[in-house]
């Protein structure tokens, strides 16, 4: 631990002196290529026979509404899928549900990002370092790809036709990102550039009870851009369930009334309420099978 803690701050004083930490970068000659958190979704595939109760239970867990649900082939080999977005004053859900099998590789995206340009944020994910998993292809109201950077994280890139426009969030929430020592350099360089983000924060001895690991510490990086907030969790793997298995983290303004709502609308609590650092955070399942965290506003 002390040696991975050594590597680490060797990490952060190159990052610093590169200017990584700090200001907000982007790979030069790129555009900045981000519209707004509200439009970062997370993407939810649900068995069609959960779908209405996964979305019902999320409107109750956090208000907003919902776009219109409609069957859709929405990747570039023949498929169908129910689909509907649910806009939350907490963050975006992108939610389908397969009608026939899904075609690989999706399902292993975790986000959708909206983008200005799709073949500009194609090329600057690839010279940033991502590894384009799906190419460009059309859906019925725009464009997409998927990208995948270093460590494994899938994410898909996508433009529409005809502009959004959607309430700003009271809250951003944090695209929650495990992996490995090894491959976490490479991740946030290749993120911060692309994104024209910055790092927030890197601290080696974060508190391990975020994850799980009550008697430790954790090496948590988080990462902000107007894509949205990013929090890194530098681990070995050794990690208790569920954690890990969430997408995203919500920030909410009263943690024990979205959970009585939660509960009331079928949300399964697997890890009660507790304090973490400066925050109280818990983790739940909703009714499909998505896990998420939930925390009090004004955490880190």
């Amino acid at each position: 631990m002390t040696k991975l803690r050594s590597q680490w701050t060797l990490v952060f004083f190159l990052a610093l002196a590169a200017g990584l930490i700090g200001p907000r970068n982007g790979l030069a000659g790129t555009p900045a290529l981000a519209v707004d958190a509200q439009y970062d979704t997370a993407h939810v595939y649900v068995a069609p026979e959960d779908f209405e109760r996964f979305v019902s239970s999320l409107v109750a867990t956090f208000g907003g509404k919902t776009s219109k649900e409609g069957v859709f082939t929405v990747t570039p080999t023949p498929s169908q899928t129910m689909s509907q977005l649910v806009l939350t004053p907490v963050g975006t859900v992108s939610v389908f549900g397969f009608k026939t099998p899904i075609p690989y590789p999706f399902g292993i995206e975790r986000t959708g990002y909206l983008v200005t340009d799709l073949d500009q944020a194609v090329k600057a994910a690839r010279a940033s370092g991502a590894d384009v998993v799906v190419s460009t292809f059309p859906d019925p109201i725009g464009r997409d790809a998927i990208v995948e950077w270093p460590g494994g994280v899938h994410m898909q890139l996508y433009w529409h036709t005809t502009p959004p426009a959607y309430d700003r969030l009271e809250s951003i929430p944090e695209n929650r990102v495990y992996i490995s020592a090894d491959r976490a350099p490479a991740f946030v360089k290749a993120f911060v550039a692309f994104s024209h983000g910055a790092v927030l924060s890197d601290d080696p001895k974060a508190p391990g009870s975020e994850i799980g690991l009550d008697q430790t510490y954790v090496h948590t990086i988080r990462l902000d851009s107007k894509f949205g907030k990013i929090t890194v969790f530098v681990t070995d793997g050794h990690l208790p369930y569920p954690y890990g298995r969430e997408i995203f983290g919500y920030e909410v303004k009263d943690l024990a009334s979205a959970l009585e709502r939660a509960q009331s609308a079928g949300v399964a609590i697997l890890v009660p309420a507790h304090a973490v650092g400066t925050r109280e955070s818990a983790m739940v399942q909703f009714p499909g099978g998505y896990i998420a965290e939930i925390h009090a506003l004004g955490g880190h």
